[in-house]
């Protein structure tokens, strides 16, 4: 199976950042094509005050994709990926450091019922290890933890191949 992915990048990030690059690189060697919405201009407060809007983003973004679609995102990429899975078909989310709850009255993060993989960082000093973990077991997602930090920085090349290795299970 090969289809599409649409990556998401965090709150303080961009298109180019180096573990949606590394996603995309590998999705691409799989025959996948994929595409990575900037979402800087929503971002440019520093706070979620746009989430709303980076979610609506990427659901017009996944309605002209073609299918089957995944959707991958980190950090508050993961968050706008979750919820924009309840609104657009797609058949399976990865997500990195996802938070669980937002400030700002923002709603709890929620996702469809697909095959979601998570990787999260032990030493996270945004979104607690263990609230993941809880997220996870209420889904039966798969779960990854690994040593290190918010960013991932230890484990771009490890996310990628994950990644590899989870688009090739959805065949």
């Amino acid at each position: 199976m090969s289809g599409h992915c649409i990556l998401s990048h965090g709150l303080h990030s961009s298109p180019d950042a180096s573990k949606v690059t590394a996603m995309a690189k590998v999705a691409e060697s799989l025959g996948w094509s994929s595409e990575r919405p900037d979402y800087r201009d929503l971002d440019a407060s520093g706070t979620p005050d746009d989430a709303h809007r980076r979610v609506q983003r990427l659901v017009d973004a996944a309605r002209k994709a073609r299918q089957p679609l995944v959707l991958a995102g980190s950090s508050m990429g993961a968050w706008t990926s979750g919820l924009a899975s309840l609104q657009v078909e797609c058949v399976a989310l990865f997500l990195m450091v996802p938070p669980v709850t937002l400030p700002h009255d923002l709603p709890r993060l929620d996702a469809a019922s697909v095959p979601t993989t998570v990787v999260q960082a032990w030493h996270d000093e945004l979104i607690p290890a263990l609230d993941v973990v809880g997220w996870c077991r209420e889904r039966s997602a798969k779960l990854i933890l690994v040593d290190d930090t918010h960013r991932l920085e230890s484990h771009v090349d490890f996310v990628a191949e994950e990644f590899g290795l989870f688009l090739r299970s959805l065949s």
